[in-house]
Order: structure tokens, then C-alpha cells, then sequence
């Protein structure tokens, strides 16, 4: 006689009760892979003050929000992922994100200028970017939804057994939003296997995460949902890596879902049309001096043994590769008119 098959989700007395993960430390990196990393960091830099330029000159329409001071997150968080396995979703401060994966400026740039040659062929823009060779499943401007849809993007990974996993980006604001919860409820329900990443960059567009949640250790968020949550400073390359490190070993393992807070910064306005004037340029300037994620990546690379000659050259490489991305998306054409027939969902009765 045919063995039945378990509940899913099992009855809660019958839900493994798996603890907590370790604590995560500092990534021991090298030379070489330290150097990767701060390459890495200072193309997304580079990038997004070259994006925020054109967005200025009008070659940028629509919104656009700069990664400027998160880029220890993504890099971090990325460098750890199985590319041929795992799924990656995001909000719409999704630039940074696209080049941790190592996706060509050129087509990221191409994108933000509506061109042809974008990634998404010019119909994504700045906060819809998207590449399913990639894995990549956005770039979502509605705040929080990507949470929900990286649960299910969990879930597929789990229905299909194919061993991999989501790693879901959100921020402090999103953190707020009720379908953010829904999703937690499924993923520890089912034993889906995610990570969610919550960006803190201190502020929901111009409020403070103190002013907005009665609970800002955002990593305890989880905690009613029996997830477990880690904080981790976000201002440091290694120290992102190294919590990777111990939230894949922790999802890969079969214990469910992890909630990590990445405790960040951005210098500018939530987006380009925000003055950002709910801070000081006091405050701001004090975090660039003290937590700078490249100025401590380069610290790090001078203390074992990289010279300033060397730091330099690197960043004249990565300009030049900037600006060679921002020539091609000035020069690709915009996309046929034809194309905005294409791509698109009808349903029929």
C-alpha cells in the first residue's frame, strides 16, 4: 500500500522548530578577490554620478533613483549567490544591483536612456530594469511588491526542486507594508527558501526609520513569524559578505527563510527630484568621512599592499568604461514605435 504523502505545509506540531543562524563575521577576502569587490563598488559609483548627470541634461526622463553609498549591499549580498541557480529581485533603486551581477554598463546605460539597446529594450527604464538570462526579475516601482513576488519566485525554486534560492531586496519603507508580512507568514509556513534583504538607508523617502517604525531594529521583524533576523553593517563590503555567507549556508541547509538588515546610507535624495532638505549636509558628510564603503574597501586593499598609484589607475579605467557607456546609449537609437505593440500581455475569453 501507497505511502500518503506529508501535509504541506506540516501541522504545526510537526513544524521543526531550527533555531537561529550563527552570527555572521567579517569575510576573510584577499587580495585579489578584495580587489574584485572594490572594482565592483566604484563602477556602481561611477556609474551613478555619470547617471545622474545625463538625468540632468534630460537624456534621463521619468524617475530615477541613484545607488550612491549602498553599493557595500550589493556587491556583498551578489558575490555570494550561485548565478546559475539563484533568482534576484528588487525595488526601483535597481542600477546598482544590475551591475553587482556583472551586466554590461553599456546596455544598463542604454536602458536608463529609453534606447533600443537597453537591457529591456528601452521599455524598462530606470526603475523596471529586468533580464531573465540573468536571473534578474526587476525593478519594481510599487513599494514592497517585489517581496511578494520574490516569495513566489521562492516558491518556484522550492515547487521545482532545483536547489536554488531569492534573494528579495527591500527598504525601510517597504518594511512597513502589510504585504511584506503576508509574505513572511507563507515563506516560514512553507519552508521557502529566501533571503530577505532589507536595505535601512536611514530613510522612507524624507522620514526617518525612527520617526516611522515602532520597531526600527528592522532585523526583528520577523520574529512573530519565527524568522530569524541578523543586522549587519552595510557600509562594509566584507562584513555584507560574510552574513551572506551564513544566510545561504542557513536557506541551503532546508531552514526556511532569513531576514537581513543591511544597515546603509545613501548621500542623495530619495530620487533625482528630491532636495533631500529633512537632513543636514552635516550629517551626510559625517558618513562619507567615517563610513565611506569604497574609502574602507581602499584601506583595506592599501593594508595589503595595493599602492595609490594602482588605486588610481583602476579608477581611471572604470571612468573610461562610464564614459564609454554613456556614448553608446547617446548613440543607439530609440526604439522602433512598432515596439510598443510587442511585449505585451492580451487576455482573451
Amino acid at each position: 500500500m501507497a505511502q500518503a504523502a506529508p501535509e504541506f505545509p506540516p501541522p504545526p506540531d510537526q513544524r521543526p522548530d531550527h533555531g537561529r543562524p550563527p552570527e555572521p563575521t567579517r569575510h576573510p577576502a584577499e587580495r585579489t578577490e578584495l580587489l574584485d569587490f572594490y572594482r565592483q563598488m566604484l563602477l556602481i559609483r561611477r556609474f551613478e554620478e555619470r547617471a545622474g548627470q545625463l538625468y540632468g541634461l534630460g537624456l534621463i526622463g521619468g524617475f530615477c533613483h541613484l545607488y550612491i553609498g549602498q553599493e557595500a549591499v550589493a556587491v556583498g549580498l551578489q558575490s555570494a549567490l550561485n548565478g546559475s541557480l539563484d533568482s534576484v529581485i528588487t525595488g526601483y533603486r535597481d542600477h546598482g544591483h544590475m551591475l553587482a551581477y556583472g551586466i554590461s554598463p553599456d546596455v544598463i546605460m542604454a536602458e536608463l536612456t529609453g534606447r533600443a539597446a537597453g537591457i529591456a529594450g528601452g521599455k524598462g527604464g530606470s526603475m523596471h530594469m529586468f533580464s531573465v538570462p540573468h536571473r534578474f526579475y526587476g525593478g519594481h516601482g510599487i513599494v514592497g511588491a517585489q517581496v511578494s513576488l520574490g516569495t513566489g519566485l521562492a516558491f518556484a525554486h522550492k515547487y521545482r526542486s532545483d536547489g536554488g534560492l531569492c534573494l528579495s531586496y527591500f527598504g525601510d519603507g517597504a518594511a512597513n507594508q502589510g504585504q511584506v508580512y503576508e509574505s513572511f507568514n507563507m515563506a516560514e509556513l512553507w519552508g521557502l527558501p529566501i533571503i530577505y534583504a532589507i536595505e535601512n538607508n536611514q530613510y522612507a523617502m524624507g522620514t526617518s526609520v525612527n520617526r516611522a517604525s515602532a520597531e526600527d531594529q528592522l532585523y526583528r521583524r520577523g520574529e512573530s513569524f519565527r524568522i530569524p533576523g541578523l543586522q549587519v553593517d552595510g557600509m562594509d563590503v566584507l562584513a555584507v559578505r560574510g552574513a551572506a555567507t551564513t544566510a545561504l549556508e542557513w536557506v541551503r541547509g532546508g531552514n526556511g527563510p532569513i531576514i537581513l538588515e543591511l544597515k546603509t546610507y545613501r548621500y542623495r535624495g530619495h530620487s533625482m527630484s528630491d532636495p533631500a532638505k529633512y537632513r543636514s549636509r552635516d550629517e551626510v558628510q559625517a558618513v562619507r568621512e567615517k563610513s565611506d564603503p569604497i574609502e574602507r574597501a581602499k584601506r583595506d586593499l592599501e593594508g595589503l599592499g595595493l599602492g595609490e598609484a594602482e588605486l588610481k589607475a583602476i579608477d581611471r579605467e572604470i571612468r573610461e568604461a562610464v564614459a564609454h557607456a554613456a556614448d553608446f546609449a547617446e548613440q543607439s537609437p530609440e526604439p522602433d514605435p512598432a515596439e510598443l505593440y510587442t511585449d505585451v500581455l492580451v487576455g482573451q475569453d
